[in-house]
């Protein structure tokens, strides 16, 4: 970033060095006026003016192309400019803009709140975490006090503390969220998170049953005495459904003759409605249900309150432990509904229209399945042949005949000399 004496002349030399994209000539006489000159704009350069706000952030303004407008004019542009920021930051101007840019606590709490609620599923999760984390760092702010590093160090410093990488990165991605909401409203101009790396470390869990497992888990689920949270895990594995889908299933979802349950957006992660076809498995879960609450609006209705299951967690805990598998979860029921999929030879095309994927690459986890299937195909075409040396000695001749395809003319072997 040379200092020069800017003159007429003089821009009309300037050029961008072979080993730079771009350098900016500052002039001496005008302190924050500047010609930027590209590489890939050989002999046109673009005049500037930098200003440095209260919070010591450099802003940029472009004035005009050296080929637009003569220097002289981008000076006159650039004082005028600055006469104008330096107005709006007399006492009284600065003072009233403090007090129209919020504290990071109050914008979240008059604003952002009633803003999520009616846009987001997870807007108490997202809540919990600000309420959490996010305002005790950074509540007493305001907005445009929050600056990239402020962020950048709330991130490290949640993994040293020993959190998970994908913890980090969520309360990361909530904060980015806020920001870019508040850039929208103008009350900030720009956005503090969203040039701090994740650490995107894969924390993808695949857990499917074996045959074994699924046999140790399906006698459980047939025999236990609480009917109902059976019917639901069995469901679970029959439809490859989300929990929540399942919980707030409805029976005016179902058709029978078609054999279809039909997702409505307001019980869809996707936010798309979606139908999923009924397997034998399936039907026959709703049978029971059937018979142990058919009168109900929800499918799955919790015999103590009559009402829809909130959660099954504490039972579904029981169940496992008692099927000798700790360690599988319930959303992992989803897993092995696709990965019998997939073993069956179904497309992931197929795969992610059922489970309801809007991202064709969540489904892309199955696909090493996928080649797992294709290689079983591959492996029941094998044939065996004999490859006992005695076999092909003994007969070797006939063999040198069908290779020439001719049987007057014998393969001659190479003989290699010896000095």
């Amino acid at each position: 970033m040379p200092v020069v004496d800017l003159t007429a002349h003089l821009v009309k030399r300037l050029h961008c060095p072979e080993d730079k994209r771009r350098i900016e000539y500052c002039d001496r006489q005008h302190p924050g006026f500047y010609v930027e000159v590209r590489r890939t704009t050989p002999g046109k350069g673009t005049y500037y003016l930098r200003h440095t706000t209260d919070q010591k952030k450099n802003q940029h303004f472009k004035l005009g192309t050296t080929t637009e407008i003569s220097l002289s004019q981008a000076r006159k542009k650039a004082k005028t400019l600055r006469a104008e920021l330096v107005m709006e930051k007399t006492p009284q101007t600065v003072q009233k803009s403090a007090k129209a840019v919020p504290t990071l606590k109050a914008f979240v709490e008059e604003q952002y709140l009633d803003y999520i609620k009616t846009r987001k599923r997870s807007w108490k999760t997202d809540y919990t975490h600000l309420r959490s984390k996010v305002i005790p760092t950074f509540g007493g702010k305001r907005l445009d006090e929050v600056t990239h590093a402020d962020v950048a160090q709330f991130h490290n410093r949640m993994r040293n503390e020993g959190r998970a990488p994908a913890t980090c990165d969520r309360q990361l991605m909530i904060v980015r969220a806020l920001f870019a909401v508040a850039m929208e409203w103008e009350l900030v101009d720009s956005n503090p998170a969203k040039s701090v790396k994740l650490f995107k470390e894969n924390n993808n869990r695949e857990r499917y049953l074996d045959e074994a497992e699924s046999k140790r888990l399906l006698d459980v689920l047939l025999h236990d005495r609480n009917r109902p949270v059976c019917c639901i895990v069995m469901f679970l594995l029959s439809t490859g459904a989300r929990v929540g889908e399942a919980l707030k299933a409805k029976w005016s979802d179902i058709d029978l003759t078609k054999q279809t349950w039909r997702i409505p957006v307001s019980n869809a992660k996707s936010k798309k409605e979606r139908v999923v076809p009924l397997n034998t498995s399936a039907l026959q879960v709703l049978e029971e249900a059937k018979r142990e609450c058919g009168g109900q609006e929800w499918i799955f209705v919790s015999p103590k309150t009559q009402a829809p299951f909130k959660s099954i967690t504490l039972v579904w805990h029981r169940l496992r432990d008692k099927a000798g598998l700790p360690d599988f979860r319930l959303h992992d029921c989803r897993h092995t509904y696709a990965s019998k999929l997939v073993g069956a030879g179904r497309s992931l095309y197929e795969v992610q229209q059922i489970l309801g994927h809007s991202n064709p690459k969540v489904t892309e986890r199955y696909a090493h399945l996928s080649q797992d299937s294709l290689l079983s195909a591959a492996s029941s075409a094998n044939w065996t042949y004999d490859s006992d040396d005695d076999h092909h000695e003994k007969e070797g001749d006939d063999d040198r005949a069908d290779v020439t395809g001719e049987d007057s003319a014998p393969i001659t072997t190479p003989v290699r000399h010896t000095s």
